[in-house]
């Protein structure tokens, strides 16, 4: 699992110095997919670099720029990478910096590895099956090997400290439902904080100990969340997929997510 891991960190930062350099540009050739979701050259640019660290691995790859694989292919895989070049294009192109390179291994439907890379802060979170989660600084003009990447790496979650409870929401896509349960949580705990932020670092906001769940009752894909779950499972959390009651599971039939909660 080590030599995985390492894979991955290494094609997560090498695909963030290649966002970044489009990101600095400003030439992002912003075209709309079929779900009316947007795509940059960044994005593809991206999956090349994480498509050349991956490959090398002979474990199949499911990704949102190759979403187009039919069940019965993947049906066989009990282990997969489970990709999102860039998990955030649209605050890509609102220049906000909350974007992210999302990679995860999954066994038999759980993730047993993520890592998420913030390209533009240079945070970086990994999360192990059995061995624990860690955040790390790894600025893109810096090195990209994952050992000295994970040499100061600091164990999750950090701290709580004296705050409130705290819910982290979607900037974007703050439903009427999520704010019907935030008020639910008010009923439980009196006074309830929120942090709202773009793309997987919801989830890394509740692995890090910054919140302290995440309900999100809107569309997401297994590629949204994949790795995010990894990065959780590992720090001791889950997420409850709310169809099953139980921990959410990949490589389904309908890679579109049910609403699930992050605790």
């Amino acid at each position: 699992m080590e030599a995985l891991r390492n894979t991955a960190i290494e094609a997560a930062i090498e695909a963030g110095k290649a966002i970044l350099e489009i990101y600095h540009s400003g030439d992002f050739d912003v075209t709309i997919k079929g779900d009316d979701s947007p795509l940059t050259r960044a994005d593809l640019a991206s999956h090349e670099v994480i498509m050349r660290h991956l490959e090398p691995t002979g474990i199949p790859v499911l990704s949102e720029e190759g979403r187009d694989m039919p069940f019965s292919e993947r049906s066989g895989w009990s282990e997969l990478w489970i990709v999102d070049p860039i998990d955030g294009t649209k605050e890509f192109i609102k220049r906000n910096g909350e974007f992210t390179v999302n990679i995860a291994l999954a066994r038999d439907g759980v993730p047993v590895l993520g890592v998420i890379y913030v390209p533009v802060t240079g945070e970086l979170y990994v999360g192990v099956k059995g061995e624990g989660a860690v955040k790390a600084m790894c600025p893109a003009d810096g090195s990209s090997d994952a050992a000295h990447v994970l040499a100061e790496a600091a164990s999750l979650p950090l701290p709580k400290g004296d705050r409130l409870f705290t819910a982290v929401a979607s900037r974007s896509h703050l439903s009427p439902e999520t704010e019907a349960f935030i008020e639910e949580l008010k009923q439980e705990h009196g006074e309830v904080a929120t942090i709202s932020k773009g793309s997987s670092l919801k989830l890394c906001m509740v692995a890090e100990g910054k919140a302290d769940c995440y309900p999100r009752f809107a569309p997401t894909m297994e590629w949204d969340t994949a790795a995010g779950q990894g990065i959780c499972m590992a720090a001791g959390f889950d997420v409850i997929d709310q169809d099953t009651g139980t921990t959410m599971r990949y490589n389904r039939e309908q890679l579109l997510n049910a609403w699930f909660l992050v605790k």
